[in-house]
């Protein structure tokens, strides 16, 4: 079955021509986060916004959704809740991309908490590269299988707060690590007296980020139109 969520459409009216989807996080739903969308859709007006909710239902919290089971604590099982997180989520994106008429490099994969976590494992091992990958407050599960199963290489932003008491700020710059020891090129913002939640700085560095990855993927994708004439 296909995720849904709450979207908001292009600022400037129009037909989308980029895809912004953001993945909130555990015990929460789309409608936590779709309000971003109002926000980044100022400096990126061509774009749609659309905050998925988890597949699963969080015991105990009412309307909270998770995307996979965060306390699972053996590595072989964790990965593979991940891989079937990871499927579902392929799924919805391919068909949301078919339906807009996009491709890959118009795709950012964006998310908070758990949804960074499945936000970069999934984003790491898509058939073709999104724009860019976001994660807020996140981290890099059973990194070691990284190597072994990274398929592309776009580029990250990481920001996360010098205070999150729920994930450490050190989970971001162990993320950042691995991703550049396997080639990837991350940027990584630790910001000071932040806890675990994003504020206006963050959105405004990630609104920068993910309009310089569309336009640095549309460069790219002009220089090969230009080759194939």
């Amino acid at each position: 079955m296909l995720l849904t969520g709450p979207s908001i459409p292009p600022a400037d009216g129009g037909k989308a021509k980029k895809l912004v989807v953001i993945l909130h996080g555990l015990g929460a739903n789309g409608n936590d986060l779709i309000g971003i969308g109002h926000l980044w859709g100022r400096s990126m007006p061509n774009a749609a916004f659309l905050a998925y909710d988890a597949p699963d239902p969080m015991e105990g919290i009412p309307m909270g959704r998770q995307w996979f089971d965060l306390y699972e604590r053996d590595p072989a099982r964790m990965i593979e809740l991940l891989r079937n997180a990871a499927r579902g989520l392929f799924a919805s994106l391919d068909a949301e991309l078919a339906r807009l008429g996009l491709e890959d490099d118009d795709l950012a994969i964006t998310g908070f908490s758990q949804g960074a976590m499945l936000a970069l494992f999934a984003g790491l091992r898509r058939p073709n590269a999104p724009a860019a990958l976001v994660g807020f407050s996140g981290a890099l599960l059973v990194p070691e299988a990284l190597v072994m199963d990274i398929t592309v290489r776009p580029p990250v932003l990481l920001i996360h707060g010098e205070d999150d008491g729920v994930v450490p700020p050190k989970a971001s710059r162990d993320a950042a690590e691995t991703m550049r020891d396997c080639g990837v090129t991350v940027h990584a913002h630790i910001q000071p007296g932040l806890d675990h939640t994003i504020d206006q700085q963050g959105i405004d560095i990630a609104a920068s980020f993910l309009q310089h990855g569309f336009a640095e993927a549309d460069r790219k994708r002009a220089e090969r139109l230009a080759k194939a004439v």
